[in-house]
């Protein structure tokens, strides 16, 4: 096989996690698939693959090639389409992962428009509460909203976001609008895991970044429209993202509480692997994401 086939069938067995499941992808059979791989572990002279009876696991020089593997097979194909003349015509299928409630919100209604002005185009969105590995876990773009540490990865920021404390009017009313941080131990609160995961609230006072322990909560949920919800019913006071609760905010039904101490903003970015030849799918969808996620998320800030 040459050099380009063994980096295929490397990356094949990891998708498919198997032998066998590689030599179906790819039409081969599962001894050419053992074959292939000794083959390219013997021209690096190192150990990609741990393989036992039951299982298959990366090793660490592995999950390192493994990146190095897919970036190159993307090129080369990027580089084909190129020399085809199919790059000025966005084609083929994306795959985009965004934070769960972000994605839900605002993602999902741009990438839909996208769609509609791109028929060639195919994606899938998938929504998730953590940081993922593009390259490994096979994502064309991601939105991150934190801020990230150097990386190979392209940033285009978009936009930022801010931490809030809110509450209903009537549960303030019930139990008053507390005046300073301090405060928050005799309220009740209502707990999303990713924000009040430590028990603390991060707030800024004259520009320094400082933190309370606040009281048990009386709930805890790990999603945060269900945290929305139970504030907006008064249950009590709950932390989120600005963009999170932009219509309770306008409608009335949900108030800022502490808003003075609100910590530094938070950057949201579309991220995206390095390439030297960018897919045109990637390129499009970034050109018409940005200015739209800026729109949302200055309307969501203000």
């Amino acid at each position: 096989m040459d050099r380009l086939r063994l980096l295929e069938v490397f990356c094949a067995v990891v998708d498919a996690g198997s032998l066998a499941g590689a030599g179906k992808a790819l039409a081969l059979s599962p001894p050419a698939v053992t074959r292939a791989v000794a083959m390219l572990e013997e021209r690096l002279g190192v150990r990609l693959l741990q393989r036992t009876t039951r299982s298959l696991h990366l090793t660490e020089a592995g999950a390192r090639f493994l990146e190095s593997a897919r970036r190159l097979i993307a090129d080369l194909d990027e580089a084909e389409r190129s020399a085809a003349g199919a790059t000025a015509i966005p084609s083929g299928h994306l795959r985009l992962t965004a934070p769960l409630t972000f994605g839900r919100m605002h993602l999902m209604p741009i990438l839909a428009g996208f769609l509609a002005e791109r028929p060639r185009v195919t994606a899938s969105l998938v929504t998730l509460d953590r940081i993922t590995n593009l390259i490994e876990e096979g994502f064309d773009l991601a939105v991150r909203i934190a801020h990230l540490p150097d990386s190979t990865l392209v940033v285009r920021r978009v936009g930022e976001v801010r931490r809030l404390l809110v509450a209903s009017p009537a549960y303030l009313a019930r139990a008053g609008m507390p005046a300073r941080p301090e405060e928050l131990r005799h309220h009740e609160v209502i707990a999303l895991d990713s924000m009040f995961a430590s028990g603390e609230w991060r707030h800024a006072v004259d520009g320094q970044v400082r933190s309370i322990r606040l009281a048990a909560p009386r709930l805890t949920v790990n999603d945060a429209l269900a945290a929305i919800m139970a504030a907006e019913r008064g249950e009590g006071i709950t932390a989120v993202l600005s963009y999170m609760v932009a219509p309770q905010l306008a409608a009335g039904t949900l108030v800022v509480v502490l808003g003075s101490y609100a910590p530094p903003a938070i950057p949201v970015q579309l991220v995206y692997p390095q390439s030297r030849l960018l897919a045109a799918k990637v390129r499009a969808f970034v050109d018409y994401a940005t200015p739209r996620l800026a729109r949302v998320l200055a309307e969501a800030v203000s």
